[in-house]
């Protein structure tokens, strides 16, 4: 069969070929341990899973609008306005399925062939393939970790050219956890409206960052420049929801517009019973969120002096989400190149499932996702810091 060529030159998921490699080992019956997974190990809110349940019980299930139900809508402008003081509309929001769709819909709509994305690495996974998949050109700023993986605003002036349209910014970030602080958004922002530089802010993580950072937004800028900024988030992360696959876009009206045609021509809605349980979540309380974040704290805390104690690793300190980020090559052998490798011999070794960081733009480094219980995620790192310590001496015998 021949496919087309747009799809043959996107690279699989690393995450999806960890996962199956895992799965694979307990098929056999290794008793393999995944800190490869993005997504909170909680489950959803009771009151969000009962709005859910009414909406079946009462037939809520046929097509809504393409952007979403208004209240929806609505709920998603009063978010913005509660934690960061915004004004929108209704007009200004779309709800899509999970921020990823949010993410495709735009670069889907801004970008002409041949069009530059400016993407600070480590960066998302899928980043470059979004940007690929709309014939734009993904144009990568490497960070350092002593920098905490953050881009300043002469580097991304350094990467800059006639052909840039967008920068697709991600604070907290995944696969690092760092974040950016209002003074450092602001540089950046008023360096992209300079510039005439459209700038998508992933803001996927925003509720789950460790005093003393504070949640911080491009959502104000948006409302001075909405002609610049597109803000994308969702209830993923916040609210233990990746499976109902609720995300949204606060944006110019005009941008939505264009935003709701690719959509309509694509999955039209998104599901109507998962609006009604995303209603629920940004119109209810928040002490769940509370109850995560001091708990990803903690685990956060726990997680990072036990990598700090590898020796030779460099690994700075997550101010949000739920990821480390350490910086292991001190590790690669002649055996063992590359963080693909190495992630590959720690599974194997240690039966335990990690994310190299190539996939992320830094093959220095590896994700470790610390969105488990406790007593199991310090069992994994324990015997991750064995199996690397096994390797180093290993090493020295080459």
């Amino acid at each position: 069969m021949k496919l087309a060529q747009r799809i043959t030159q996107i690279k699989p998921s690393a995450t999806l070929t960890i996962n199956a490699k895992a799965q694979d080992l307990r098929a056999q019956g290794r008793a393999i341990v995944s800190l490869a997974v993005g997504e909170p190990d909680f489950p959803t809110p009771e009151h969000v899973c009962q709005a859910a349940q009414r909406a079946i019980c009462e037939g809520f299930t046929r097509y809504t609008a393409v952007p979403g139900i208004p209240e929806l809508r609505e709920a998603v402008c009063g978010y913005f306005h509660s934690f960061y003081n915004v004004t929108s509309t209704m007009n200004n929001v779309i709800v899509t399925n999970g921020g990823k769709q949010s993410l495709y819909n735009i670069l889907q709509v801004l970008l002409d062939p041949g069009d530059e994305v400016i993407i600070p690495a480590p960066y998302w996974v899928s980043y470059p393939a979004l940007v690929q998949l709309a014939d734009g050109i993904s144009i990568v700023v490497p960070t350092e970790p002593e920098a905490y993986f953050l881009a300043t605003v002469e580097q991304l002036e350094a990467a800059r050219t006639t052909r840039t349209r967008c920068l697709i910014l991600n604070t907290p970030s995944n696969p690092t956890g760092c974040h950016y602080s209002s003074e450092q958004l602001d540089a950046i922002a008023a360096w992209a409206v300079k510039h005439n530089i459209f700038v998508i802010s992933d803001e996927i993580y925003d509720r789950l960052v460790y005093d003393p950072a504070r949640p911080e937004s491009l959502s104000p800028w948006w409302e001075r420049y909405p002609e610049h900024f597109a803000i994308v988030n969702g209830l993923a992360k916040s609210f233990a929801m990746t499976g109902w696959r609720v995300g949204y876009t606060l944006a110019h009206h005009d941008l939505i517009k264009a935003m709701s045609k690719i959509q309509g021509q694509s999955t039209s809605n998104i599901c109507s019973v998962a609006q009604k349980a995303a209603l629920a979540a940004l119109t209810g309380g928040w002490e769940y969120l509370e109850h995560m974040r001091k708990a990803f704290r903690r685990r956060r805390d726990i997680s990072l002096a036990m990598v700090r104690s590898w020796e030779n690793v460099c690994c700075p300190e997550p101010t949000g989400a739920f990821y480390l980020f350490p910086q292991v090559d001190a590790y690669y052998t002649p055996q063992v190149p590359d963080s693909t490798a190495l992630c590959a011999f720690l599974l194997e070794e240690a039966g335990v499932a990690l994310v190299p960081g190539a996939a992320f733009g830094d093959d220095r480094c590896l994700r470790i996702s610390y969105a488990l219980e406790d007593s199991t995620l310090v069992s994994a790192l324990e015997k991750t810091g064995q199996a690397l310590h096994g390797l180093k001496n290993e090493k020295s015998c080459f």
